[in-house]
């Protein structure tokens, strides 16, 4: 196939693969409409101010319940609920009862068809998008289903023993104040086990798309929505309360017949673009060049292309007396340069 880009282009794909962007496709009662009406206010507010609100909230809800009313949009679940699955087996490896649980952006409740009873006595479900509540899956546990805005939690202090979420909060505007709510909510001795979309997130998608536009039109836009670096997530964490952290990263490789089939996925999860800067449209000829760019780049053998998924898992407690906590400094009472004599001693006792 004749590729319309020189080879030059196509050795700066290693140039333009960076950490922190995601590449994307261009019963509630009066008090959660209060707090939705809050949170589009502060968005709206300061539209054109990329640093404060990157991200249009009232665009992004309507991309959530647009993909919640297709005809089939369990089609496009899998990957939610592979890493709901995942939230879920972090959940079960605490060997406690949590009576009353959170699920910040629950979607379908993609995490909660995988617990318990004998985990979770009850569980709240909130979500910006109406529709993915109404469709949310069947189980054991009991549930409420709420529509508020992940940024403004309607809940008092001190109220759930565990709060989790599954690739939501990275549409937040504020995930700083974010997780300042959440913490917020947990009783003391509760904690927060959530996931996010990471940097390295369809990285094969960004480069293709930005070569073509290099190429196509002189320039590329920001098709990209920005992410939280994981060397910056533990920070935030820890300044939103949190203690006893735990931050590691995952990788989830899916093949895709093309690239179009990959944006018509990412559309079917409600993951379309909602940066205020987007750019409305891509030309035709740029579309095709950059399928072109990422067959021959990423395809594989069969014909198929590639799209990786970073995930961030985390997992943060909130303080409480009771917690296990580091010893003072200076209090050990065996050096660690004692430690090289222990091979020795047991060679002893064995003669």
């Amino acid at each position: 196939r004749d590729l319309p880009f020189a080879c030059p282009l196509m050795r700066a794909a290693a140039l333009l693969r960076g950490p922190g962007s995601l590449l994307l496709r261009a019963s509630s009662g009066c008090w959660c409409r209060r707090f939705w009406a809050a949170s589009g206010e502060a968005a709206a507010a300061s539209p054109g101010s990329g640093a404060r609100s990157p991200f249009d909230r009232q665009l992004k809800r309507k991309q959530k319940n647009w993909a919640a009313l297709q005809p089939e949009p369990a089609k496009y679940d899998y990957l939610r609920e592979e890493v709901g699955g995942r939230v879920a087996d972090r959940v079960f490896d605490i060997t406690r009862t949590f009576s009353l649980a959170l699920d910040v952006g629950c979607g379908s409740g993609y995490i909660a068809q995988y617990l318990n009873k004998e985990t979770v006595e009850k569980l709240f479900q909130v979500d910006m998008a109406e529709n993915a509540l109404k469709n949310t899956m069947e189980t054991e546990i009991p549930t409420v289903s709420i529509v508020a805005d992940e940024e403004f939690l309607p809940f008092k202090e001190d109220t759930f023993d565990l709060v989790v979420s599954s690739l939501s909060l990275h549409w937040v505007n504020d995930l700083p104040r974010a997780f300042r709510e959440i913490h917020q909510v947990l009783k003391p001795d509760g904690v927060f086990i959530g996931a996010m979309f990471g940097g390295e997130t369809l990285y094969e998608l960004r480069c293709s798309l930005q070569l073509a536009e290099l190429e196509r039109e002189g320039g590329f836009s920001p098709h990209v929505s920005p992410f939280t670096d994981v060397t910056d997530l533990g920070h935030l964490l820890g300044r939103a309360g949190f203690n006893t952290l735990t931050v590691d990263t995952d990788e989830i490789q899916v093949n895709y017949p093309g690239m179009f089939e990959v944006m018509e996925d990412l559309q079917g999860m409600g993951e379309s673009n909602c940066s205020w800067n987007r750019k409305p449209i891509l030309h035709r000829e740029t579309m095709l060049a950059a399928a072109a760019i990422y067959q021959e780049m990423y395809g594989s053998n069969d014909g198929s292309v590639p799209a990786t998924f970073q995930i961030y898992y985390m997992i943060g407690w909130k303080f409480q007396e009771s917690q296990a906590r580091p010893a003072q400094k200076g209090s050990a009472t065996v050096s660690f340069g004692d430690l090289a004599k222990i091979n020795s001693l047991i060679s002893r006792e064995k003669k």
